[in-house]
């Protein structure tokens, strides 16, 4: 079998990872870069045009990509992102399209400020008064935002990262809350957390994803979905991956 990546950089420790474990069960893993690219399951990493347009170029020949172009396109576009985990039934949170960054005006509370497209580098920040919000103005004028409304949490943000159904977690520093006390330890989600990252998946046709959730006042509050997410430090990931491809490529 051979397995194609499109990735920005195939040496990313999970793709190398699970490059190495297709191998040794006699698999031939390949970099897709360009169109005709002869395999027979694709995983796609990357997320920007160019990328898409070949995860497109396999799909139209009958290639599986995992996730597909269109899945990992929408989860690109956080207005559509919002828009689709309502409709789903997710408790995601309220997000309003901002318009150009320039434009906003201070609504008289914190909020959170970030680019409509998700990508590496993008915009994420709070915003707690007229100076916090000029400062961004003068930096990110044109760029396309969204705007939603600042969630305190615990200062800590719940990672959940999905692999054909299999949940990984973690718990991660907040950037944009001060911590509170360190949790500490490996950190296992509540089984009603690890449902609702599944759901998401269904929500959005994903098979590999991942989920981040605050606490909010009265349940737990979805602030991002993410589409082939780097998936660091997670025992189990790489094989959970390897065997997702082989199954894909059978069915």
């Amino acid at each position: 079998m051979r397995v194609g990546l499109i990735a920005v950089d195939p040496g990313h420790p999970v793709l190398a990872a699970t490059a190495d474990l297709l191998a040794r069960r006699g698999h031939e893993v390949v970099r897709v870069e360009g169109e005709g690219a002869a395999v027979d399951v694709c995983l796609l990493k990357a997320h920007g045009p160019r990328f898409l347009a070949l995860a497109r170029e396999l799909e139209g020949r009958g290639v599986p990509v995992v996730n597909s172009a269109a899945a990992t396109e929408l989860c690109q576009d956080r207005v559509l992102m919002a828009r689709r985990a309502r409709e789903g039934g997710l408790p995601f949170v309220a997000t309003a399209d901002g318009g150009r960054m320039g434009e906003l005006a201070f609504p008289g509370e914190s909020f959170v400020v970030k680019s409509r497209h998700s990508r590496r580098g993008d915009l994420v920040a709070r915003v707690d008064d007229e100076a916090g919000l000029r400062a961004l103005a003068e930096q990110w004028a044109q760029e396309p935002v969204v705007v939603q409304p600042f969630v305190a949490g615990t200062g800590w943000d719940q990672k959940l990262w999905v692999v054909d159904g299999r949940v990984f977690a973690a718990r991660r520093r907040s950037e944009l809350a001060p911590a509170a006390e360190p949790p500490g330890g490996r950190w296992e989600p509540p089984a009603e957390r690890a449902e609702l990252a599944l759901r998401a998946g269904e929500v959005f046709g994903l098979d590999v994803y991942g989920v981040d959730l605050l606490d909010g006042p009265e349940e737990a509050v979805v602030v991002d979905v993410n589409a082939f997410p780097g998936i660091r430090g997670q025992d189990g990931a790489p094989e959970a991956l390897a065997a997702l491809a082989v199954r894909v490529a059978a069915s």
